[in-house]
């Protein structure tokens, strides 16, 4: 029985982690959660898994929560979040929620030693290098959520690093793949919600229209793997059905195929180094889809990937500020502040105004990055 502490219980990656859960009560039982400030979708969750502790956003949400749950303790914010990751009745850490917020709970996490699935590609986006230093010192593996992390975890299982030759990530193209960047002028927050093959939050789905999600993914799977950028290609494929694969020296290639759905990955990721039964998921049938698609990414279409290529490679501070202005610019975006492609040239302002500090520390990290979100909201 592995008691489980999640960050992100109210968003898709929590919600689906929840549904592992529910689906396995003889392998996983849910010690800790924390959420936002989305009450109405906490109430039952918090009902129906009973944790021992819950940490909610602010003191707000504390009194109301109260009201309704008096002999559960309820923390508030991310002292709140990394007290729970580090706690002694806890077994795991699944950190799934959005943005660099999950950040010093994973450090926190890792130095006691907790075994983490990680979601949240922005913590090693914004502090990589920490995050991996940090692993290596507690020796404390990373187990990648991401369907397209998970892809590459499963096929390096029993493969020598130093025989790969590169990573190949796929990109369904999101929302607006079949747009040119002439159409894209105009459109709709309701459109760019509309993802072709998966079933993702709101900020994660723009992510997808504007390719910054995969361009966060290749700096993800630098740090998750140790692969210098140059051996890192990301190519389109329309159906995601294969996750991502993997060329080795001899020219052999690997890859991971299954149906669309995050709740294979998470639960490979909860219960690794074995594999339960899933007998809700949808099998996947070849002869029935016939032929699979793929394309060359085109970086001038989509331009946030090149950025994060280039920060990637920029190294430094220069990811965290990626990730600040892409995160402000598509809140903006999602409150109707701004047009879908004004959050490209938001980030693109952002690194031009960006001189990057080498090794950064946690303290500096922060620091860049709450000065990039105020640096988006001035340029309004």
């Amino acid at each position: 029985m592995k008691r489980i502490t999640l960050l992100g219980a109210t968003g898709s990656i929590g919600l689906q982690t929840l549904d592992v859960i529910r689906n396995h009560p003889e392998q996983f039982n849910l010690y800790a959660l924390a959420f936002g400030s989305n009450f109405s979708k906490a109430i039952p969750l918090i009902k129906e898994f009973q944790p021992k502790v819950v940490v909610v956003k602010d003191i707000e949400t504390k009194e109301k929560l109260s009201l309704e749950f008096s002999s559960t303790s309820i923390l508030v914010g991310n002292t709140g979040m990394v007290e729970i990751s580090v706690d002694p009745n806890t077994d795991m850490l699944v950190n799934a929620v959005m943005g660099s917020v999950g950040l010093e709970a994973t450090l926190a996490a890792i130095k006691a030693k907790k075994k983490i699935a990680i979601a949240n590609k922005e913590t090693l986006v914004t502090a990589g290098h920490l995050v991996m230093e940090a692993a290596a010192k507690y020796q404390v593996q990373l187990l990648p959520v991401d369907s397209e992390h998970s892809a590459i975890f499963q096929c390096l299982n029993g493969e020598k690093h130093q025989e790969i030759n590169k990573l190949i990530i796929t990109a369904s193209g999101g929302s607006f793949r079949d747009k040119t960047r002439d159409q894209l002028e105009g459109v709709t927050l309701e459109d760019a919600l509309k993802h072709p093959n998966w079933s993702m939050g709101a900020k994660i789905t723009i992510d997808s229209a504007t390719m910054m999600n995969k361009g966060l993914e290749v700096i993800e799977a630098h740090w998750l793997f140790n692969i210098p950028y140059k051996q890192i290609e990301v190519i389109q494929h329309t159906e995601s059905v294969i996750h991502s694969m993997i060329e080795f020296a001899d020219s052999s290639v690997m890859a991971q195929l299954g149906t669309p759905d995050m709740r294979v990955p998470i639960q490979y990721a909860l219960s690794y180094p074995s594999r339960l039964d899933f007998p809700t998921a949808k099998k996947l049938n070849l002869v029935d889809i016939g032929k699979l698609h793929f394309k060359e990414m085109d970086f001038v279409r989509f331009p946030c990937l090149q950025m994060a290529f280039d920060a990637g490679e920029e190294g430094g501070t220069m990811p965290t500020v990626l990730n600040a202005a892409n995160e402000e610019a598509v809140s903006l975006f999602l409150q109707g502040k701004i047009s879908f492609l004004m959050i490209e040239t938001l980030i693109y302002r952002a690194m031009e105004n960006h001189l990057s500090i080498k090794d950064p520390d946690l303290e500096t990290i922060i620091q860049v990055d709450q000065q990039t979100r105020k640096l988006i909201s001035s340029y309004l």
